[in-house]
């Protein structure tokens, strides 16, 4: 018995000691090395000069329902300076609850015509984002132009395809931002792994 409760304890103790080396080697990682922006630039996908007909901007969420967060205002505000330097003829901004209306407002509120801008307002996903979108653009000429976060843009613009509309990638540098911030890069970092496990959950669910 003796014996037993010895040998519990060296395999606990070793444990221990892997696992403190591993969050070592994560913090080294993560606080000294570019592996963060390089994931990020890797989840990005391509980097064009988003010329086309058709913005699609994806939201992502609200602070309170009736301020953006950070996410959903940093997409807003690329929305708007590529409407004003590329010659859009129309925006859709996609995101349900009081999302999409308040990106609309902001771009409003900052010289876009409303008549310019169409909401998708019913998804709550990624995934509804896509089927949305696609199906409200159904028979719309033009190249369509999809605007979201860089770390998010690998898995959007595979929904989108998967749900049968061709877009341009146009992500804007969220994470590659953060990354320079010494106090945001954690945060960063956790954003990748969160999307790292929702790409698995769609690529399992056959979204993308």
């Amino acid at each position: 018995m003796v014996s037993m409760v010895r040998s519990l304890l060296r395999q606990l103790a070793r444990g221990v000691v892997f696992g403190l080396a591993a969050l070592g080697l994560l913090v080294v990682l993560v606080t000294f090395t570019p592996v963060t922006a390089w994931y990020a630039r890797a989840l990005s996908c391509e980097w064009t000069d988003g010329r086309g007909e058709v913005l699609i901007a994806l939201g992502a969420g609200t602070l309170d329902g009736s301020t953006l967060d950070a996410g959903s205002y940093w997409r807003s505000v690329y929305t708007l300076l590529m409407w004003k330097g590329r010659g859009y003829g129309r925006i859709v901004v996609a995101g349900g609850g009081d999302v999409g209306p308040l990106m609309r407002d902001f771009l409003v509120t900052h010289g876009v015509e409303a008549a310019a801008i169409q909401v998708e307002g019913a998804s709550r996903s990624t995934r509804e984002n896509a089927v949305n979108v696609t199906r409200l653009l159904a028979g719309t000429p033009g190249r369509k132009v999809l605007l979201t976060s860089d770390y998010h843009m690998f898995r959007a613009r595979r929904a989108f395809e998967k749900a049968g509309l061709h877009v341009i990638t146009e992500p804007y540098p969220d994470v590659l931002k953060r990354y320079n911030s010494a106090e945001s890069r954690w945060g960063a970092f956790v954003d990748l792994c969160v999307e790292t496990v929702k790409i698995g959950y769609y690529w399992a669910k056959g979204w993308i």
